[in-house]
C-alpha cells in the first residue's frame, strides 16, 4: 500500500493530509462500526447538549483486532508531525471515536476545540472520513484559521491532522449520513 503525504498548502493552513492509508475493505469495516454507534455524543464532562452536538458514537480500544488501525494511524501521525508540526508526542492516550451523523437529526458538532480530560493533554487531532461524499450532503469538516472556515476535502479514507487547539466543526448533515473516525494524539503539556 502506498502512502501519499500532502503537506501544508503553501505553508499557510495549519493542517496536513494523509491519503490512501486504508483499502476499501478496511474503510467498509470502520464505516460499519460507526454506523452501529448508539451512544449519544456528549460534550465537556458528559453533558448532552443537542444545540452543540447531535451524533452517536462508538469507541474502539487498542486490541489484537484493532492493532492494524492503531499502527497505521501512528505511522501517518508520526510522519505528518515530524514534517509539519514537530510536537512532542507520546501516543494515543484515549480510545478511538467512531461517529455517525444522521440526516434525521441534522447531525452536527458546532465550533469546538479538542482539549480532552483532566489527565490528557491532546496535541493533535486526526479525522478519517469513512463515508463517500455521494452518501450525504452537508457534514463538512471545517477548520477555522484566519476568520474564514476552511472546508476539508470529503475524500473517503483521507486522514486530516491538525493541532487539537484549533477551532473546528462539522456542519449539519442535510441528506444521508456521515461516518468518521476521530483519534487524539497526546503528549506533554505545551510549554
Amino acid at each position: 500500500m502506498q502512502y501519499i503525504i500532502t503537506p501544508f498548502n503553501n505553508g499557510i493552513e495549519p493542517f496536513a493530509y494523509w491519503e490512501n492509508a486504508f483499502n476499501n475493505q478496511e474503510l467498509d469495516w470502520l464505516q460499519q462500526q460507526a454506523k452501529s454507534a448508539s451512544q449519544d455524543a456528549v460534550v465537556g464532562k458528559g453533558v448532552l447538549d443537542m444545540d452543540l452536538r447531535r451524533s452517536q458514537v462508538n469507541w474502539l480500544e487498542h486490541s489484537s483486532e484493532t492493532n492494524w488501525l492503531f499502527e497505521r494511524l501512528s505511522y501517518a501521525c508520526s510522519r505528518l508531525n515530524s514534517e509539519n508540526f514537530r510536537f512532542d508526542l507520546t501516543g494515543f492516550g484515549e480510545k478511538l471515536q467512531l461517529t455517525n451523523y444522521n440526516e434525521s437529526e441534522n447531525g452536527m458538532y458546532g465550533w469546538h476545540q479538542d482539549f480532552g480530560g483532566k489527565d490528557v493533554s491532546r496535541k493533535l487531532s486526526m479525522v478519517v472520513h469513512l463515508s463517500d461524499a455521494s452518501e450525504y450532503d452537508g457534514g463538512n469538516l471545517q477548520i477555522m484559521t484566519t476568520g474564514t472556515p476552511i472546508n476539508i476535502s470529503k475524500q473517503r479514507g483521507l486522514i486530516t491532522v491538525f493541532p487539537s487547539y484549533m477551532l473546528h466543526q462539522v456542519t449539519p448533515v442535510t441528506r444521508g449520513s456521515r461516518q468518521s473516525l476521530v483519534a487524539w494524539v497526546s503528549g506533554p503539556t505545551f510549554k
